[in-house]
């Protein structure tokens, strides 16, 4: 990858395990966890867009509240869980390749930056608790424009802010609409595909593919 000025990080699948927070409770939610945190993080991606479309913003807490809110419904989990879960949501871990790989790309001196559905506060505290808020330039949150990705106006942030070209982002993400969003709008775009999933047709094709943030390194150099 040429002329990359800036790294930017989707958070959550990306750097932050969505799943964690419904796994550390496994023992109370039983063997249906996992297939209970994919729900709730489907219907979560499944608001925001609905939300966009729709022209009725609400900030990510509250998607992540009134998702949880039907998850919890849909697999009889005991509404007294529910504080417990979204306090869990607040602190989720980290990938264990990532807190290693950002230091090393700290240390390339490349310009890092979270571009994240999630609002500030949560974002600030999500970096906090896990000891990486050193490693950060920007934090940059949809809440800046009032709509959330795919829309070209979040891609649009970080441009503005430091004033580069597109394809000198390196834009990296789990979730495919997400890397197809960046792509589309020009960044240089990487999968990162820790579960061998199927890429979505939408108009675009990502050039690089990584199983973890590791596999970046010999990528940027």
């Amino acid at each position: 990858m040429k002329n990359v000025k800036a790294i930017i990080f989707d958070a959550y699948g990306t750097l932050f395990d969505v799943n964690s927070a419904a796994e550390k409770c496994k023992d109370k939610i039983g063997s249906k966890w996992e297939a209970f945190a994919n729900f709730w993080r489907t219907t979560q991606l499944e608001y925001t867009w609905l939300r966009s479309l729709m022209e009725r913003h609400k900030d990510f807490w509250q998607v992540t509240e009134d998702s949880l809110d039907k998850s919890m419904k849909a697999f009889n989990i005991d509404l007294s869980m529910k504080d417990e879960l979204l306090n869990l949501y607040k602190v989720l871990s980290p990938y264990k390749e990532v807190p290693e790989t950002l230091k090393n790309l700290k240390e390339k001196k490349f310009k890092l930056a979270i571009l994240s559905n999630g609002t500030p506060s949560l974002l600030k505290e999500l970096v906090n608790s896990n000891d990486l808020d050193n490693l950060f330039d920007d934090i940059f949150s949809i809440e800046e424009v009032g709509i959330y990705k795919p829309s070209s106006k979040v891609y649009d942030i970080p441009i503005k802010k430091y004033q580069i070209e597109k394809s000198e982002v390196a834009f990296l993400s789990a979730n495919t609409w997400d890397v197809s969003g960046g792509g589309n709008y020009g960044y240089q775009s990487i999968w990162v595909n820790r579960n061998n999933n199927i890429f979505d047709n939408l108009d675009y094709e990502p050039k690089n593919q990584i199983k973890n943030l590791k596999d970046l390194l010999p990528k940027i150099n």
